[in-house]
């Protein structure tokens, strides 16, 4: 396992971290025994992150991670969310009151005194404009409620906002090879304020695992089945906001580029790792058999020279247009 520096913390997280949204909820069926399986085999294979947000099944992944700390004596950080529990979710509701009650709870599920890491759950874009919102982050720290904050977003225009924010230590945002934007300008950007960056959704919701297929089935309680032009939240979220069809196009294109004795799923990871501004991504796992897979990823080596380019042709031939200008 690699370790890398998360922004100014301190910490030197896995990079290879793990996600917690699909143990949570709006991934189909899920089990509890299953997941914290799961948990553990990624502990025991050098991850040392782990990132969740207080809606992943209403608290269900939070309460897992208090789990597996209970159950386990090695030291790791648990980074959480809040906001989307807002009903309607407005940029009024990210308001002292809300904020306070959320990282109350989020302790509670927690068992813990202090939250490592707590991010905005992708507010809307009026928040990074409101500098009182951060001032009350800032306030919990000094409360001793949270040791440190960021933020996840949905566009680079608010990663770039937020990070003018001097606390902001992190910055979650969708980064794979069908979503390449930050690249651009952002992660410049970051490292030159050492803010650390997680890289979510790397695996464009499955898609680049290779293994969907126009005959592949969702149930109703996935988000891959309910969420495709935006119906629950940000359609950039959902197969990363690529047209299903066309996504896997793309990737039976980028089938001959995977290495022997490879998975698809390791390929766009390691992708992921080729850029020095990522602190870790953060992909999700069900099964600890799929966790496995994803951490030894970390351990490959780089992609060469022509994979590389002709991943980069694949993105401006056949993505860029349908996803670059929009987030």
């Amino acid at each position: 396992m690699q370790y890398r520096e998360l922004g100014r913390t301190g910490w030197k997280v896995s990079a290879i971290s793990f996600g917690a949204w699909a143990i949570g909820g709006t991934w189909g069926t899920v089990d509890d025994k299953e997941s914290l399986a799961a948990l553990h085999r990624a502990l025991d294979l050098g991850v040392n992150f782990f990132d969740t947000a207080d809606v992943y099944g209403d608290g269900r992944s939070e309460r897992l991670l208090a789990q597996l700390r209970k159950e386990r004596k090695e030291e790791f950080h648990i980074a959480t969310k809040a906001g989307r529990r807002l009903d309607p979710h407005i940029a009024s509701g990210y308001n002292r009151q809300n904020i306070t009650a959320f990282v109350e709870r989020s302790l509670r599920n927690l068992s813990t005194d202090a939250i490592d890491l707590l991010q905005l759950h992708c507010p809307p874009t009026e928040v990074y404009y409101m500098p009182e919102v951060f001032g009350v982050l800032d306030d919990l720290v000094k409360e001793g409620k949270l040791r440190y904050y960021g933020v996840s977003v949905e566009k680079v225009e608010e990663a770039l906002k937020a990070i003018e924010y001097q606390n902001v230590q992190t910055v979650q945002i969708i980064f794979n090879i069908l979503r390449q934007r930050p690249a651009d300008l952002f992660f410049e950007q970051a490292q030159q304020k050492a803010v650390g960056i997680l890289a979510r959704v790397p695996l464009a919701s499955g898609l680049l695992t290779g293994k969907l297929t126009k005959f592949s089935r969702f149930a109703d309680d996935d988000h891959r089945k309910f969420n495709r032009h935006g119906e629950a939240f940000d359609r950039g979220e959902t197969f990363s906001g690529i047209d299903y069809e066309r996504g896997l196009k793309a990737v039976e294109a980028l089938r001959r580029l995977v290495p022997a004795g490879q998975t698809m799923a390791q390929l766009a990871l390691r992708w992921i790792l080729m850029f020095r501004a990522v602190s870790c991504a953060i992909p999700g796992a069900k099964r600890p058999s799929q966790a496995e897979e994803n951490i030894k990823a970390a351990d490959l080596p780089p992609l060469t020279p022509e994979a590389a380019t002709a991943i980069k042709k694949l993105y401006d031939t056949r993505i860029r247009d349908s996803v670059h200008h929009y987030w």
